[in-house]
Parts: C-alpha cells; structure tokens; sequence
C-alpha cells in the first residue's frame, strides 16, 4: 500500500523588510510553503543606506545568488564628514568605515530579497497577526484583516519592536532597552549642494544634524519618551525642539521636515531575549537580537535566517531541536555584533564638548581608524555550517 506523501510545511513568518524574505527565501529553497505578512501596503522604498561586512555576510549572500546583484546597486559607500558651523571639516571618515565591503538602501535590498523569494513565498500586505494560539500540531493565527489560519510554525522577523514577540513572550518592556539617544531620518524634497561626498554633519553636546544630498539624519540625546509610533506629527514636533536653536544647516534641514510623509524616527535601543523560541514560535534578527543603529543588524539578520532555514530543514519533524541548535549557533554571534549598538549615540553624538574633541582627535589618527574596522570584520566572523543547498522539506513536525 502506498504512502500519500506529506505536504509542505507551513511557515507563517512576520516582517518583509530583511530578515523575513531573507528567511522565506531559504525556506522555499529547502522545500518549505512560507507566507510572509507585512503591516505595510507595500515594500518600503528608500530609506537609509545599510551595509555588509566581511567573509560571512558575503559568502551567505553569494550563497543566495543575489550578491552580483548587490554589488550592481551598491552606492559605493558613503564617506563622514564632521564640520564645524562654518562648515570647516574637523573629521572625515572614509566610505569603508560607515559602509563595509558593500552598501546599498535599504530598499534596494528590500526589493532584491522579495524578488529572489518570490517564486516560493506567499506574500500579504496590509495586514498584521492579532493572535496565535499554539496546539499539539499548529498554530492557530487571527489577522487584522484576513480570515483564520493555521501554519506548523511561525517567526517573528518583524524587528526591535516585534509584535510576533510581544504576542508569544511577552510585552516589548521586558525585552527592550533604551540607550539614551533618539534618532531621526528623512528624504529632502530638492537635492542639498554638499561641497563633500557622502554625508556631512553638525554637532553640539548630545546631538548630531547630518545630511547627504537627498536625506537627513539626526541623533539627538533623550531619556526614554512614550509616543505613538503612527503619529509623526508628534514626531516631528519632538525632533523640532531638540535641535532648533543649533546652527550650521539645521534650521534649513528642520524647514523641510513638516514636508514630507517617510520620517523614520525611533529611540536608539537594544533587544535582548532569554530564549528565542517558545513552542512553534521563534524570531530571528533584530527581534531577536537587535539594535536600533550600529549592531551590524542586516547583516545579522541575513546570516540568522540562512541558518535558522537551513536547521529547520536538517530536521523538519522536529522545530525545536531545529530552534535549539540555530539559537546555539547564532546567539553568540549576534550578541558580539549587537554591542556595537551600544555605543552608536555615544559615537554619533557624544555627550561633552570634551567628548567631541576625544572623537575627532583620536579617530583622525589612522592607526586607531584601521584599528577599529580591523575590529569590525572581526566581530562580523562566524565559522558557517556547510548545508545541503536543497533537502526537499516536507514533513510536518508532530
């Protein structure tokens, strides 16, 4: 008598920014059915530019097929300037030290991981999880919008301020830290006449006005603040107060702030997550292990997902084995990148006058400057397991 083979098994995964298409892509690729859900109407274009560092990231990255891609749409890196209010440059930082190996928008990237998961991933926009409920076999999810429906697993790619995480461990408090800064972005609605490449920036103690031609960058000194993540014009209020009375070109770059509609502002803060799976349910990159700015966290996420993928597919009756031994591989890793977050504000906009000078003094040396991107690719390592490139998944976990 012949055996029905089993059906795909389902993966329900949270978040179409990095992370998630990074992850339902190798799930495709082993054999899965993943169906990615995004609260927003549609990919998010634009955005700041983020970067990739290093043999692991690379080689993850080759590993997808997309890194040709990549280097075709890199922006060649984005070189620092730090000025004084006459714009007289008090500290330049080349393009390898802000933009590693490879550097493209984050919606680039974005772009180029949904059409490489495509083919095999179910993708739902406009909508979000509003409930799990975990049986024996499944779990059991409510949406927004959509009607019930029940997947073998679910993750939670959806970033520092996971909702997935919030529904299955706990409230965000439990898990997030504030780091003492805020930070603020923003596309210019006509191009700035930079005399430098790259993005040039004004400090005073605590604070950072920055802009490249098209987009605006501020870090600003804060204690923790409630504020509704969907109201930017509070938001832009809050940035408003922090930095109108500074000079260089700040009043200009806060003129153009009421104009337009894809402010990105958050606090600087850090996940950090006992365990990272709870019965069916896991997470993966900054929901995990995350950090606003400055933790490596695309890169993370990207290696995170090709690892968590390729686990579950080693062993797909059993997830948590499969959790355990991604967790087991990943978190040490995560953790070294992450605490380059810590020090973001600082670095960005130190708190003194004397801790101003403290920067631009020692980081204008080169030896300290190949020193600290020695560190980087250092951090960035992670010995990978050697996978099979397809194992055909299909059992469904009991």
């Amino acid at each position: 008598m012949s055996r029905h083979p089993q059906p795909p098994m389902t993966v329900l995964i949270s978040g179409a920014s990095i992370a998630g298409p990074a992850l339902a892509y190798w799930l495709g690729r082993h054999g899965f059915r993943p169906t990615v859900v995004e609260i927003a109407p549609a990919l998010r274009a634009g955005g700041q530019a983020v970067d990739f560092r290093g043999d692991t990231h690379l080689t993850v990255l080759e590993r997808m097929g997309i890194l040709d891609t990549l280097r075709r749409i890199q922006t060649g890196g984005s070189p620092m300037t730090f000025v004084d209010q006459d714009d007289n440059e008090l500290l330049h930082l080349p393009a390898e030290f802000a933009g590693g190996d490879i550097e493209v928008l984050r919606g680039d990237l974005s772009r180029v991981l949904y059409e490489a998961s495509r083919p095999t991933t179910e993708y739902v926009f406009g909508d979000s999880v509003t409930g799990l409920t975990e049986t024996a076999t499944a779990v059991q999810v409510t949406f927004r919008h959509s009607p019930l429906r029940t997947f073998d697993l679910v993750i939670g790619a959806d970033g520092l301020h996971s909702h997935i995480r919030r529904l299955a461990f706990g409230p965000e408090e439990q898990y997030v830290t504030h780091l003492g800064y805020h930070a603020a972005s923003w596309s210019l609605p006509t191009r700035l006449d930079l005399p430098r490449p790259g993005s040039t920036g004004y400090n005073a103690p605590g604070r950072l006005a920055s802009a490249t031609a098209d987009r605006a960058f501020f870090v600003f000194a804060s204690p923790a603040v409630s504020y509704d993540r969907h109201d930017q014009h509070a938001q832009k209020e809050h940035i408003t107060r922090a930095f109108s009375p500074l000079p260089w070109k700040t009043r200009e770059l806060l003129a153009t702030l009421h104009e337009v509609p894809d402010l990105y502002f958050d606090s600087i803060s850090r996940a950090d997550v006992d365990t990272w799976s709870a019965g069916r349910v896991a997470l993966v990159g900054d929901a995990a292990c995350g950090a606003t700015i400055g933790g490596m966290g695309t890169g993370t996420g990207i290696v995170a997902a090709y690892v968590l993928a390729s686990e579950l597919a080693r062993t797909p009756g059993n997830h948590r084995a499969a959790f355990a031994r991604y967790e087991s591989l990943v978190r040490p890793y995560a953790e070294n990148c992450q605490r380059g977050g810590d020090r973001t504000g600082p670095f960005l906009a130190p708190a003194t006058r004397l801790g101003l000078r403290l920067r631009n003094t020692i980081l204008s040396r080169p030896r300290c400057l190949a020193w600290m991107l020695k560190q980087g690719q250092k951090v960035s390592t992670l010995a990978l397991p050697e996978y099979p490139a397809h194992t055909g998944a299909s059992a469904h976990t009991p």
